[in-house]
């Protein structure tokens, strides 16, 4: 299949950050030409005139199924937001509820520009095969949990299982697998281990939370006598396939060991703040530590939205606040966050994140002429501070056409929304 974009304005995202008029020409999946008049015969042509083409946003953290679970439980402490809402709901969740659930998390990601997510979560398989129909490209992360099962020196249960989901997707194509340990609370040192020699057996990630919450911290620094990064080190954990999500309260000398493992650091600001975890990721420090750090929403269940403006916009507001800074994080680095440097925190910097010769074709079209990205002084400052989903004309992932204006090529949205109403209504009916 071949694919021509036509009289874009380009926002290429390559080291030097150019703008670019013109066409971009997609071969086999692959960015083949970018910018000036392109004279080729394709499959498909796009008018792109009067549109913005990025690349496509990258979410690196999230729990896509969790959709189900929009609104249901506003409001609350985070305990008693998991202990009376989540946890029932999710006990009867099975199969069909996690495709119902992935479809819409994909209809509501194609539709508001993000081609590549890093999920976790259960019934994974499910997970990956839904994304994969729908045209996304992502980390399938196999969800694992010890508390109350193993004891500290045992592994969990479900690691067989976890290598074989993990070993049938290494090939598969846009969607792959990893091993998702839940946290530094929940998984004992060998559940860590195990899936870290699983990781590197298939070249894959290893995705956990970290450092969510102050009282997580003080947690496991009494149960498993040390600071989560720490015990993640000392568990064979804390690497370069590593990617940590929240990382909010985490000290200098933590970040600094973070970076130096070559780990990677997933911030969430709308869920943070949302259920008042207290702590901010100190995404400058990590960045001025060399560390990988991308974007994510955590699920929504925790965020209402898996919308990547909304959270871009987030991230930057959060610190400049807290750090009394308006020069803190300026667009262009939250937009890299969101492209390239999601794109490197997920391991994957060397095929997407930006819109140059070589990478694979995932692509967002934005529709210059909504009012709310009018007059365009700056297109990073616009896409950052005033830059709603809703204008995405077009998505492409890997130069297949996901959306184009108000048409969805590979999900039936009625369906969809169908399909998650009757399993939501299931889960939370008392």
């Amino acid at each position: 299949m071949s694919l021509l974009v036509r009289g874009a304005r380009i926002l290429t995202q390559d080291a030097q950050r150019r703008t670019v008029d013109g066409d971009v020409l997609v071969e086999d999946g692959k960015i083949a030409k970018v910018g000036g008049v392109i004279k080729a015969k394709v499959d498909e042509t796009i008018d792109a005139k009067g549109k913005l083409l990025i690349p496509g946003l990258v979410n690196t953290h999230t729990h896509l199924p969790m959709v189900l679970f929009r609104g249901w439980g506003d409001d609350l402490l985070l305990d008693d937001w998991l202990k009376t809402r989540i946890w029932p709901a999710e006990d009867k969740m099975n199969e069909s509820d996690m495709r119902a659930g992935t479809r819409l998390a994909a209809l509501e990601m194609i539709e508001s520009g993000t081609t590549c997510f890093n999920d976790m979560y259960f019934f994974e398989d499910a997970v990956a095969d839904e994304a994969e129909q729908a045209g996304l490209r992502g980390w399938a992360g196999f969800g694992m949990v010890d508390a109350g099962k193993v004891g500290p020196d045992e592994p969990n249960p479900k690691m067989a299982e976890c290598e074989a989901f993990v070993k049938k997707w290494a090939k598969k194509g846009r969607v792959r697998a990893s091993p998702a340990p839940h946290a530094p609370y929940t998984c004992g040192p060998v559940t860590y281990r195990r899936t870290m020699e699983i990781a590197e057996k298939y070249d894959t990630v290893l995705h956990t939370h970290m450092s969510e919450t102050r009282g997580e911290v003080y947690d496991v620094e009494k149960t498993r006598g040390a600071r989560p990064p720490k015990y993640l080190e000392n568990s064979k954990a804390l690497g370069k396939r590593s990617v940590l999500a929240h990382c909010g309260w985490v000290t200098k000398d933590e970040v600094n060991a973070v970076a130096k493992a070559g780990a990677s650091v997933s911030h969430n600001p709308v869920s943070n703040m949302k259920l008042a975890t207290g702590g901010a990721c100190p995404v400058p420090e990590f960045l001025a530590a060399k560390a990988d750090v991308g974007l994510g929403t955590d699920g929504a269940a925790s965020n209402n939205s898996l919308d990547m403006f909304e959270t871009m916009k987030f991230a930057a507001l959060l610190h400049k606040h807290l750090r009394w800074d308006a020069k803190l994080l300026p667009a262009q680095t939250i937009f890299d966050l969101a492209t390239r440097g999601g794109a490197a925190a997920l391991k994957w910097g060397d095929r997407i994140g930006s819109i140059e010769v070589g990478k694979r074709a995932d692509l967002v079209l934005v529709d210059l002429d909504d009012p709310r990205l009018r007059p365009m002084h700056d297109p990073v400052s616009q896409l950052v501070y005033a830059g709603p989903s809703r204008p995405v004309h077009a998505t492409i992932v890997d130069g297949a056409v996901l959306k184009l204006g108000d048409e969805f090529r590979t999900l039936k949205p009625d369906a969809v929304i169908q399909a998650a109403e009757k399993a939501a209504g299931r889960l939370t009916a008392a």
